[in-house]
């Protein structure tokens, strides 16, 4: 059912007549309500459905923020955003005596409440992200003025836990080690000869050389270090053809994709709507540098759009068994390119284009 109505929804969209006048009334809707933002207000309060999903999405994330605020599970967003919070302030010249008092109690708390879950059940909570937590925390203490209050309440809690100090290499702040030793030239062929691969050999993609890549990709930069997503890695023959055939954009070239990877995002993982569109951001920055580790061991892939389009958006939740809070960014076909087949040109914008050096706006 869905199939027809896209190829029928395809072929009246290519009827030159209806093009011409979809464009002409849509321009007339952008020209008119696009005037002002009362306007534009006025025109979604009449078509609201256009960003329903995403509203009842990001709402549905905040409900489930606080629900899970105090319920430790593998990985807790509340923890990681708070420590990385300290760890930032740790790094500040001329730090104050006493910071981050308003929340250090929250904190601990959530750390005690992760690490007691976890002893109570073994691989519950990730002990990597429980060591960070508590020896950036022993190192919070360490440094602070404990006679206020609020911290000193916190120390005490703190203290009562039993994970103890990592003294060979605790998680703390440090000086960066600048050890690169790939040089620019050698980065630049790397990006230059990336292209977008959509015809694959018949060769299964190796699960090392995903999980190395995905290794690269969590240390990309990620706000308040929350990993707001998951990689859904599908490389079953049967499993990889019904993912494939969801999104718009494969057809023609699906049937030969041996790996495909859907990028889920998170909403769950923010407490205010300023933030919903963070997961979009740190994930891609994740795919990229995803996407340059796989280069480095002969892996191409490709970036398969997902447009926000609501049956398309229903039929990937269902087929993945997505919660309403958790959105797809991307999918990404992966595998060895076919060395007898081409790939597009993709000529670039010039960097004079693309780019600008202390340009302000009128009367700054």
């Amino acid at each position: 059912m869905f199939g027809t109505l896209k190829k029928l929804a395809k072929r009246i969209l290519a009827n030159p007549l209806f093009k011409a006048a979809y464009d002409g009334i849509n321009t007339a809707i952008l020209e008119i309500f696009g005037w002002s933002r009362i306007l534009t207000h006025l025109y979604y309060s009449v078509f609201p459905l256009a960003f329903n999903r995403e509203q009842a999405a990001v709402f549905r994330g905040r409900r489930n923020y606080y629900r899970e605020k105090f319920r430790p599970d593998v990985s807790h967003v509340g923890l990681r955003r708070n420590v990385h919070r300290i760890e930032k302030a740790l790094i500040m010249k001329n730090r104050r005596a006493v910071f981050a008092a308003d929340y250090i109690g929250e904190t601990v708390k959530f750390y005690a409440a992760s690490l007691t879950q976890s002893q109570k059940n073994s691989g519950s909570m990730e002990l990597s992200e429980l060591q960070w937590s508590h020896d950036v925390l022993h190192e919070y203490f360490r440094v602070i003025d404990t006679t206020h209050p609020r911290v000193s309440a916190a120390k005490a809690l703190f203290d009562a836990q039993s994970l103890p100090a990592r003294s060979d290499s605790p998680k703390i702040p440090h000086v960066k080690k600048n050890s690169s030793a790939i040089s620019y030239e050698d980065f630049l062929a790397l990006t230059e000869n990336r292209r977008s691969v959509r015809w694959f050999q018949e060769k299964p993609v190796p699960r090392d050389a995903i999980d190395k890549a995905m290794m690269a990709a969590r240390q990309s930069p990620t706000a308040c270090n929350r990993l707001p997503y998951e990689f859904r890695v599908f490389d079953d023959k049967d499993m990889v053809r019904k993912v494939a055939a969801v999104p718009f954009g494969t057809a023609g070239w699906d049937s030969n994709i041996p790996c495909i990877i859907v990028i889920v995002g998170k909403l769950s993982s923010y407490f205010s709507p300023r933030d919903r569109h963070a997961f979009y951001i740190d994930s891609s920055l994740a795919a990229m540098s995803f996407i340059f580790a796989l280069e480095t061991q002969g892996l191409s892939s490709t970036l398969i759009n997902w447009p926000d389009l609501e049956p398309v958006e229903i039929k990937m939740q269902k087929l993945l068994g997505l919660d309403f809070t958790e959105r797809v960014v991307m999918l990404m076909a992966v595998g060895y390119a076919d060395p007898k087949e081409q790939v597009p040109f993709s000529q670039k914008k010039e960097l004079d284009t693309i780019r600008t050096y202390n340009t302000l706006g009128r009367g700054q």
